[in-house]
């Protein structure tokens, strides 16, 4: 089956040239295309994904009330200060009426986003358990491509489930709380392969010392060689701008650690794998679940449960029907 070639190739090209000039109403009709997934998007993100590299991308994520939307907002205040321009994805979860993103607290960042410089999109993760739209990335390379020197994907922070961030962005940190301190064993393991560095913001806090000492363990407990990176822990008060700086001195200091031996390109071209992997299993999962064969999976149901047959069976029978009317 040709999955490409059978989308529709209908779409106004200038739609594509106001997106190269970052107008924006054209970034956001294109992240409208991407997201809903309809016939024009593969053929979209084809055509522009040569530019789709030259963004950097910094995940922000962490337990819900850390603070990152401020976060979020301080840090492009200092971006735009360095005449940077930002695009934020901020990913909400999906509401259960309407199936759209709840903006929630997107309003806090009304004061950039009438910068000219600045592009705030909201998405919803719809159903996604990490936390992350499978249409991020898509929409990501949107945002690369209309020419924004960095993508900020602030995700909705459920805890070790959001391993997925990694697999967009360049730089990952991770925001806590000092009353995070007491959960951060139960989230060792997640916050381990996410994060680059962590926050800890609203450091004046009660708790602030029992954190950083927690998350310093942690540290410790990792096995690492004298190349590998070793994540920081910064303390920021986001409200008060205080942090702001050390942060984004961290993803400059952790982006050129990147930058060398090539480990950006290789981080990248893992990531895409994982990318292509996820792809095609959606593609197939598309095309599998025709009204026959979904129909014969309600039917044999009962004589799964009742063990008559196995789940691989009747999975083994889907399959090798898919299969026979493949090579038709």
């Amino acid at each position: 089956m040709d999955y490409i070639n059978k989308m529709s190739k209908m779409f106004d090209n200038t739609l594509i040239e106001r997106l190269f000039k970052r107008e924006k109403r054209a970034v956001s009709r294109c992240i409208s295309i991407v997201e809903t997934g309809n016939s024009n998007s593969i053929n979209l993100l084809r055509e522009i994904y040569p530019r789709a590299g030259n963004s950097y991308r910094i995940g922000i994520t962490g337990p819900p009330g850390a603070g990152k939307s401020t976060l979020t907002n301080q840090l492009t205040k200092y971006f735009r200060k360095q005449g940077k321009t930002v695009a934020i994805i901020a990913i909400d979860p999906t509401s259960p009426f309407t199936g759209g993103a709840l903006l929630g607290d997107r309003v806090r960042m009304s004061e950039i986003g009438t910068d000219e410089g600045v592009f705030i999109r909201s998405m919803a993760t719809r159903g996604s358990l990490g936390g992350l739209s499978r249409k991020t990335i898509d929409a990501a390379d949107v945002l690369a491509a209309a020419g924004y020197d960095y993508v900020l994907m602030e995700t909705v922070g459920v805890g070790q489930s959001e391993l997925d961030i990694a697999r967009a962005a360049d730089t990952t940190m991770v925001v806590l709380v000092p009353e995070s301190g007491d959960s951060i064993q139960a989230m060792k393991a997640g916050l381990m392969e996410i994060a680059d560095f962590y926050v800890l913001n609203k450091s004046d806090r009660p708790g602030a010392e029992s954190a950083i000492t927690a998350l310093k363990t942690i540290l410790m407990m990792k096995d690492h060689t004298a190349t590998d990176w070793l994540p920081s822990i910064i303390k920021s008060i986001a409200s008060e701008s205080i942090g702001v700086n050390e942060i984004a001195e961290e993803i400059e200091k952790h982006r050129n650690y990147l930058n060398e031996d090539d480990r950006l390109r290789l981080k990248r071209e893992k990531n895409v794998k994982l990318r292509i992997e996820e792809i095609i299993k959606n593609f197939l999962a598309d095309d599998v679940w025709n009204h026959y064969r979904v129909e014969h999976l309600n039917e044999s149901l009962e004589k799964v449960v009742e063990g008559i047959i196995s789940p691989y069976h009747l999975a083994d029978e889907i399959i090798k029907n898919y299969k026979n009317e493949s090579v038709q």
